[in-house]
């Protein structure tokens, strides 16, 4: 038995992963990210443009799985920067709490959450961003909407899995939704 314990930083291989997908829920974070005014109320909205594997645009909130030792606060920070830059200035609280937890199954209907590869658990956070917005990685663009424009059905159907769902109790959380 050796003494060594495993440091390699990361996740599986696409084949674990896969493998793990089909037997066991995966944790995610998600984040909707906000402008807000000097009252702390909500003011816009950003939502990630993305392009699908199946060549589809829709829009998205900043998504990811927290890695293997990762601690769900670095996790948050990850995607934040991964998907808005490095510059975003994104302010998680010091007791970060989930405004809700999503489910997401394979199965449709089980919940309004569905992702065909997996039973996926994510916890959902509203984050300011007070910084300078430049999307990397797979996200096509950052597009703010209000929260009007957020919670209305054209922006609704542009986003998959049940995210359009999630965006709402969002935006009800933070009581912009009438």
């Amino acid at each position: 038995m050796a003494d060594t314990t495993e440091t390699t930083p990361g996740w599986l291989s696409p084949d674990d992963l896969e493998l793990a997908r089909a037997r066991m829920p995966i944790l995610y974070v998600e984040a909707v990210p906000v402008r807000v005014d000097d009252n702390g109320e909500v003011t816009s909205i950003g939502l990630l443009l993305r392009i699908g594997p199946d060549g589809t645009v829709s829009r998205a909130l900043v998504s990811g799985r927290v890695l293997h030792h990762e601690r769900v606060r670095d996790a948050l920070m990850r995607h934040l920067e991964k998907d808005l830059g490095p510059v975003a200035l994104p302010r998680v609280p010091a007791s970060p709490q989930p405004f809700t937890v999503a489910e997401y199954f394979p199965t449709q209907g089980t919940t309004p959450f569905h992702d065909p590869r997996q039973h996926a658990v994510s916890l959902a956070y509203i984050v300011p961003v007070a910084g300078d917005c430049r999307p990397r990685q797979d996200a096509l663009d950052l597009v703010w909407f209000s929260p009007q424009e957020a919670s209305s059905p054209v922006v609704q159907n542009e986003m998959p899995g049940g995210q359009g769902v999630l965006l709402k109790q969002a935006l009800a959380h933070v009581g912009c939704l009438s």
